[in-house]
């Protein structure tokens, strides 16, 4: 009963999607017809600036801290992480959004921040660090995310049920990623492509040159 009434209030939280109502507050639009269509820190950051994605991050993982909180205090342990799994679900699905919102990184950041602060910070600078060397955000979350539910799933142990529950959102948030994947993707085939074409060119530079 606990349980299930944890998880309906973890969706519902995570059906509030602070990204879109801070950037309509703001008068910017909605975030899902902008940019990478994704509501969410990324995009309240160009939107926005700095300063508001910030604000944005803080609620998203403080959200997911609350959440994790109440698990924590009225679950075992071990089902602790199944709020963070209806929190990414509310956040990706929102109630609230026509169903179309976020990506839920933030959110599980939160989740996880409280059940291994470590291993939570351990996950953000690995963020960094990815960032840096490899230049694009969603691959640097990918990490991020590799690393958060490594952190939860050394707390909450590897019993079926915890373990279920963290490959569930991991597996979620890369789903989530689909876009960002596929841009990625166009974007490395065309540079292929005019690398190609490049190299084509200059072939036939050279042959003219020689005859």
């Amino acid at each position: 009963m606990t349980l299930g009434i944890l998880l309906v209030s973890a969706y519902l939280a995570g059906s509030v999607n602070f990204a879109i109502i801070a950037l309509k507050l703001l008068g910017k639009g909605d975030p899902r017809r902008f940019f990478s269509g994704n509501a969410g820190t990324t995009n309240v950051y160009r939107q926005a600036g700095k300063g508001w994605a910030v604000v944005v991050l803080l609620l998203d993982v403080g959200r997911g801290a609350v959440a994790a909180s109440a698990a924590v205090a009225l679950l075992p342990i071990a089902l602790a992480p199944w709020v963070g799994v209806a929190l990414v679900m509310g956040n990706r699905f929102p109630l609230f959004h026509q169903f179309q919102g976020g990506k839920g990184v933030a959110s599980y950041l939160g989740t996880v921040l409280v059940l291994s602060p470590w291993g939570a910070a351990a996950a953000c600078l690995l963020w960094v660090l990815v960032q840096r060397l490899a230049g694009y955000p969603f691959i640097a979350s990918f990490a991020m995310v590799l690393a958060l539910g490594a952190a939860s799933t050394v707390t909450t142990g590897v019993a079926l049920s915890p373990l279920a529950a963290n490959c569930s959102t991991i597996l979620l948030i890369l789903l989530n990623h689909g876009k960002n994947i596929q841009a990625f993707r166009d974007e490395r085939q065309n540079l292929s492509l005019q690398s190609e074409r490049q190299e084509t060119e200059r072939a036939a530079g050279n042959r003219e040159g020689g005859s």
